[in-house]
């Protein structure tokens, strides 16, 4: 049975290792040379600089042009890491939804399921097989990704939490992997032609992808607020790779006056009509500037997190995958 599996996704797996040789040969030029402007731009000593409590005005001012220098040479990769999010979807396309849709769609199954083998046990071979190389392939993404991204995440304010290349390095990869893959197969149960099954695969992966994104990663842990006032000399320290999930202006009984935006005025600064600094939003005298953020310590901890979420969401999948098999004429 193991053999049969083999023979039969063996060009699969050919046609799949050589689109990963190609986005290879394609990512790695690029790669290196985001590391050699990285470097250029003296940005490694920046980054040691600026872990330092005290760092002076003048260095930090540099540094953050210079990477702002960096991001704006390669602001057009944006595009590029988007696309690259998809590649796990793709996975699940083409090794997840025809496992079981195309047997049945071509009738193979009756031959398959008569020959001294039960549903069970194919079930077991040929998802077992398909999970192994999904695994194994996504592991290698993952590390490639994050080799390919760190200058890009090291020079962003939001670091490796900021949404497009959080998805795309560390363990998360294998957990949409192996999702994308569960979610195909489950399709093809239920849609017993390849193409719809492809369909609601593909949509359906995009719909979960995005609710987890947007409804539960920011909650994964209690975020953190930090607070200073709007009149001062000084901006608080910021650590970079903070994800800032919310900001704005508050009058001192707590009230938003202004999301998203910020006020600092020199000590005893007017507004333009004399007023008194932010008047003209609202603030009140105490009024202060408010942020709401996740740490960029908590990466790891977020990784394993929504792994584990999509890990689980797959293995649910796959049982209900075999389930469905013993209801297939």
């Amino acid at each position: 049975m193991i053999w049969l599996a083999w023979r039969q996704h063996r060009k699969q797996l050919l046609f799949t290792l050589i689109g990963f040789a190609a986005l290879a040969a394609l990512m790695i030029p690029i790669g290196l040379s985001m590391r050699h402007s990285f470097t250029e731009l003296g940005l490694p000593n920046c980054v040691t600089q600026l872990a330092r409590p005290d760092v002076d005005p003048i260095t930090a001012n540099g540094c953050e042009s210079a990477f702002h220098q960096f991001s704006n040479r390669y602001a057009s990769l944006n595009l590029v890491a988007v696309l690259l999010i998809t590649l796990p979807a793709l996975v699940g396309l083409f090794w997840g939804a025809p496992l079981v849709a195309r047997e049945v769609e071509h009738g193979t199954h009756r031959f398959a399921w008569t020959q001294g083998i039960g549903r069970t046990r194919w079930a077991l071979v040929k998802f077992g097989l398909v999970v192994v190389v999904t695994v194994t392939l996504a592991i290698g993404y993952g590390l490639g990704m994050a080799w390919w991204v760190s200058p890009l995440t090291e020079a962003a304010r939001e670091g490796r939490l900021g949404v497009i290349v959080f998805d795309l390095q560390g363990i998360a990869p294998i957990g949409y992997t192996l999702f994308a893959v569960a979610l195909g197969i489950f399709a093809g149960t239920l849609w017993r032609r390849m193409l719809p099954a492809m369909g609601v695969t593909l949509a359906a992966f995009i719909g979960v992808r995005a609710a987890v994104a947007i409804l539960a990663r920011p909650h994964y842990q209690p975020a953190r607020t930090r607070t200073f006032p709007i009149e001062g000399a000084d901006l608080p320290r910021e650590s970079r790779g903070d994800w800032l999930l919310a900001s704005g202006v508050r009058n001192p009984d707590g009230k938003m006056v202004s999301a998203d935006t910020r006020i600092m005025c020199p000590p005893g600064a007017k507004a333009p009509d004399g007023g008194r600094c932010g008047a003209e939003l609202g603030a009140q005298p105490g009024a202060y500037n408010w942020e709401l953020y996740q740490p960029a310590d908590r990466f790891w901890l977020f990784q394993w997190i929504e792994t584990g979420i999509f890990v689980a969401l797959a293995a649910l999948l796959l049982y209900l995958a075999v389930r469905r098999l013993r209801r297939i004429a």
